[in-house]
């Protein structure tokens, strides 16, 4: 932690102000975090702008090695990031690990799609006089890119907007989220091993909407990168002009499962578990509203509870653990206040409900109402509900009965209905006879209604951050 250290003291000399970072799953003091001065996010803005002049000089091949580089440097120190984050996010050290390992790989999709991306040829000469000439795009990198990330996966998320913003030469400020700050300053210690040119990559902490409109605000940012809240999401983009935005915004991830796989149903009850309660539900794609077809749902019902009754609670350091704390006292009362609500609107507790130390016990809910908060807004918590449908295209109303539209799961053997069902749900990515939770990193990964506005995933995240331009040469003249 030496160098977080450092890089900490660094921005506390300029920092008036200070907070206490707090360990989510015993709400103990992990240290004094600075909290950046509105000048200091402008300077690093200015020290961005200076260092984009050295990274768009930077060769394709160079930045793909940087990448690659910073990728070997985070395996070779594995555990020692998974002990960060989950240090900072109270995530259970497996799935802590699963994270780290994530981002090597995604830092490794970043090094390839940086020496790929290329325009096209155009053809001219099939308009009216334009023969005599070759045409061509190329694509070029913006500038300085202002990237404001979540607490739940703080360190893939930030290689998610920082990998491709390299990759293509721009610089990045990462705004992490105030509660898991860490990881992201660790990123730039091993940035700076790889070779990154000084400034290319910066952390500002502090206040997340003070720091954000600087960023928003500020001509010199040329894109806003933001996975958040649909709230924050929509107020960055009415406020962000003409900077080009993505937004990655919540979800409340639907799961239907046929009749037709009947002979597999404990297994996807245990898969679905996991899907529901990884990270305590604090996944913008887990499992939350799960659609069963009646003649399945008794063993459906039947295998869910019994392996939600068996994840292990307890001290996220454990390998044994799989629920810990949730991040905060204010997210732990809204999920408590959200099934009590359900409940007296009629919804059956089929286990859980009850908060455990400094978390919620794994809730399931059936029967629920669609008005009901779990079922119409996204719980971020250990909720999921199982309601009963009488046939496929009831489910399909079901999961798109939702302001929101990111992932959405079906498992069906019958060929038709998949295809039926992946081109009528109304979300971004259909995962047919998987999970809605899955998501690789390379895969193209954006929503529709209010779960988003543009793409992730390395390739697609690469294409909006650069500028398109068109070349004619009149070979004629």
């Amino acid at each position: 932690m030496c160098y977080v250290n450092n890089y900490l003291e660094r921005l506390r000399e300029s920092s008036l102000n200070t907070y206490s970072l707090l360990d989510p799953h015993t709400r103990e003091e992990i240290r004094d975090i600075p909290d950046c001065s509105d000048i200091q996010m402008k300077e690093a803005i200015t020290k961005s702008k200076q260092a984009f002049n050295k990274m768009r000089a930077l060769t394709s091949e160079e930045r793909s090695n940087i990448l690659d580089r910073a990728s070997s440097i985070i395996a070779e120190n594995r555990e020692d990031f998974a002990q960060t984050i989950t240090l900072e996010s109270g995530k259970p050290i497996k799935f802590a690990r699963g994270e780290v390992d994530r981002t090597i790989q995604t830092l490794k999709f970043a090094s390839i799609e940086a020496r790929k991306l290329e325009g096209e040829s155009i053809r001219l000469d099939a308009a009216t006089n334009g023969g005599g000439r070759d045409a061509y795009t190329i694509y070029q990198p913006i500038g300085v890119v202002g990237a404001i990330t979540p607490f739940n996966f703080p360190l893939n998320l930030v290689v998610h907007k920082a990998g491709p913003a390299l990759g293509v030469g721009n610089t990045i400020i990462v705004k992490p989220a105030e509660k898991t700050p860490l990881s992201a300053i660790k990123l730039a210690e091993f940035f700076e091993q790889a070779g990154l040119p000084d400034g290319a990559y910066q952390v500002v902490t502090g206040d997340g909407p003070r720091l954000g409109k600087v960023l928003i605000d500020h001509p010199d940012v040329q894109k806003i990168t933001f996975t958040g809240s649909p709230q924050v999401g929509e107020h960055i983009k009415s406020q962000a002009g003409l900077k080009k935005v993505t937004l990655e915004l919540g979800s409340n991830s639907a799961l239907y499962i046929d009749e037709s796989v009947h002979n597999k149903v404990q297994e996807i009850a245990k898969k679905a578990v996991n899907g529901a309660f990884s990270y305590n539900g604090q996944v913008c794609i887990s499992t939350q509203r799960i659609y069963v077809h009646k003649d399945v749902k008794e063993e459906f019902i039947t295998s869910f509870k019994m392996a939600t009754e068996s994840l292990q609670y307890g001290d996220p350091r454990e390998d044994t653990t799989d629920i810990s704390g949730v991040i905060d006292q204010k997210s732990q009362q809204r999920i408590l206040s959200w099934i009590e609500e359900a409940i007296h609107e009629g919804a059956e507790l089929i286990t859980g409900g009850t908060m455990e130390d400094n978390g919620v016990k794994p809730t399931v809910l059936a029967n629920v109402s669609s008005r009901s908060k779990v079922a119409c807004k996204e719980v971020f918590g250990p909720v999921v509900l199982i309601n009963t449908v009488d046939s496929a295209e009831t489910a399909l109303t079901e999961m798109n009965n939702s302001e929101y539209g990111l992932n959405a799961g079906v498992f069906t053997y019958d060929l038709p209905q998949a295809f039926n069902f992946a081109h009528k749900l109304e979300v971004g990515q259909v995962l047919v006879n998987d999970l809605p939770t899955l998501r690789f990193d390379h895969m193209p990964y954006g929503g529709l209604k209010s779960s988003g506005y543009g793409y992730e995933g390395i390739k697609y995240a690469m294409r909006e951050m650069v500028h398109m331009k068109f070349i004619s040469m009149n070979y004629t003249f």
